[in-house]
């Protein structure tokens, strides 16, 4: 009880102090430190040109420029889902390259971690699960994911994976693509339209006109399954058994006619991959637009149609051009969104208008995702979750060291990652992800015993008092490094050397008030 009576007053009464001068310097609208720098040092990009103008359109005017603090730790997040470790934040802040940005979003594009980051994002729409309602089991979906992780690690184009993912046939443990097949509620022709719609175009196959709801599910009529010997193994495959000609439609209503020897699949991939589908492309940088941005160009990004245009139709044309001339080098989009200023812009609005979010005029402020942050508090706390799957043969044992951005498995889960939106992957809509704070959330982090004990084990304090020599400032200084990417601001340090002098609970238990303080503080629970 000490401990949580302790914790709450230095929360409630100290660290909220931030929020009250935020809001009041947002009135008088200056700079705001550590959080913001007055003038660009990066040129206006194409993307900022579209943007820019629109919001010149609407009289809303765009953020400050973030500082390098806020850049720093947001690219890492964006990228590949880790924070910056100190060094490398003071590092980066003592830089004087005017190109360092720039720099590092070359060198975090090529890590390991990209792909790992941005694989948790492709199972979630492509539904990787092994139990019910999707039944790839553990082999299925082990395959299936290292396929796409394999896949994002050698940045294979992005028409070429998604023609592999439509045209495979084969054992869905030796040709992991044709899983897509599988990782579906229903197997009936316009099931699968329904998921390949959903997934490819953006489009929500249901709004569809009734005539091209049953002509594009032909090509996907000729799809049957078979099992093997070996357990829980099937084979997917293309049944040309039939004769006649199939007849057929694309969703832009165009028919067309496919000889009995010919794969439906492969006529409708060679249509949806062409540069000139105004489909393809605009859905994949539409949905990268929005992991990033937390909306779409065109939002929900899946649900994209005559009655739902873009907000700024110029740049999403732009997007998809950028894509097609790049040989559908997805890093590519990355690279000039993160290397934009409608990127790199301050998180706190030039002014309260209801527009910002809608037409970028700031960076969105958002939860970091479930996995991340459990994630990044086991990394500051040195400590892990041990995962094993509820199905047998074989079971699945998850080690406390893997990260959980790479639990692949959607059924591997844990009272952690459920409470904080973790998706099911039942649908493959992007709404499944919930990144909102809820009251439950809340409880949990000032309440949570399980956290309580991982703050009390810690290994970083100790190494934090050791290495430091029980130095304040210096012990200050590192947590607000590790934890929120910057240097403590004074009144920050001033409020904290207090509470170390106005109590007489020993340095170590100090430390842990301040980590649990801080791990509750939206700027260490947002990306902001």
């Amino acid at each position: 009880m000490r401990k949580r009576k302790v914790f709450n007053q230095f929360l409630l009464k100290n660290l909220i102090i931030w929020f009250f001068v935020l809001s009041y310097k947002l009135y008088a609208r200056e700079i705001i430190k550590p959080y913001e720098i007055e003038n660009w040092t990066i040129p206006e990009s194409e993307i900022d040109r579209y943007v820019f103008s629109y919001l010149k359109k609407l009289n809303i005017k765009p953020s400050f420029p973030c500082s390098d603090e806020v850049f720093i730790r947001r690219i890492y997040l964006d990228t590949i889902g880790i924070l910056p470790q100190p060094q490398e934040v003071i590092d980066f802040i003592n830089d004087k390259n005017p190109d360092k940005r720039k720099k590092i979003i070359d060198k975090l594009l090529e890590k390991k971690e990209f792909a790992e980051y941005w694989s948790m994002k492709w199972a979630d729409i492509l539904r990787i699960k092994s139990e019910f309602p999707i039944n790839l089991w553990p082999n299925g979906v082990q395959a299936y994911y290292m396929w796409i992780l394999n896949s994002l690690k050698d940045n294979k184009p992005y028409d070429k994976f998604v023609r592999e993912l439509l045209t495979s046939s084969g054992s869905n443990f030796r040709v992991p693509p044709v899983n897509f097949y599988r990782a579906l509620q229903g197997r009936t022709p316009s099931s699968i339209a329904s998921a390949v719609c959903l997934t490819f175009l953006g489009i929500r196959f249901e709004k569809l006109p009734k005539q091209i709801q049953d002509g594009m599910s032909n090509f996907f009529s000729k799809i049957s399954y078979k099992k093997s010997l070996e357990w829980k193994e099937e084979i997917v495959y293309v049944n040309l058994e039939n004769e006649e000609a199939l007849e057929a439609t694309f969703p832009d209503g165009t028919k067309v006619k496919i000889q009995p020897n010919r794969d439906p699949r492969e006529v409708f991939a060679d249509w949806l991959i062409r540069p000139e589908n105004p489909y393809f492309s605009k859905n994949i940088v539409n949905r990268i637009w929005s992991w990033i941005f937390g909306r779409g160009i065109i939002h929900p990004p899946d649900d994209i149609g005559p009655h739902n245009p873009p907000i700024i139709p110029e740049l999403l044309n732009y997007l998809e051009k950028e894509l097609v001339n790049s040989n559908y080098n997805l890093k590519h989009i990355y690279r000039i969104i993160f290397n934009s200023r409608t990127y790199q812009q301050s998180f706190i609005p030039y002014e309260k208008n209801l527009e910002n979010e809608r037409y970028f005029a700031s960076y969105p402020v958002r939860r970091i995702e479930a996995e991340v942050l459990l994630d990044i508090i086991n990394n500051i706390l040195g400590s892990g979750n041990e995962y094993v799957s509820q199905i047998p043969e074989p079971f699945t044992f998850i080690p406390s060291e893997q990260r959980n951005v790479l639990l692949g498995d959607g059924s591997i889960t844990g009272p952690f990652l459920e409470l904080f939106g973790r998706p099911p992957r039942d649908t493959g809509y992007e709404s499944e992800r919930s990144n909102k704070i809820t009251e439950e959330q809340i409880r949990y982090l000032l309440n949570s015993s399980e956290l309580h004990r991982k703050i009390q084990s810690s290994s970083y304090i100790k190494t934090l008092i050791r290495e430091t020599r029980g130095d304040k400032r210096k012990i200050v200084e590192n947590i607000y490094l590790k934890l929120l990417s910057r240097y403590p601001m004074e009144f920050e340090v001033e409020i904290l050397f207090n509470y170390f002098s106005d109590t007489n609970i020993p340095l170590n238990q100090c430390i842990e008030d301040i980590i649990w303080a801080l791990i509750n503080n939206k700027e260490f629970l947002y990306k902001h």
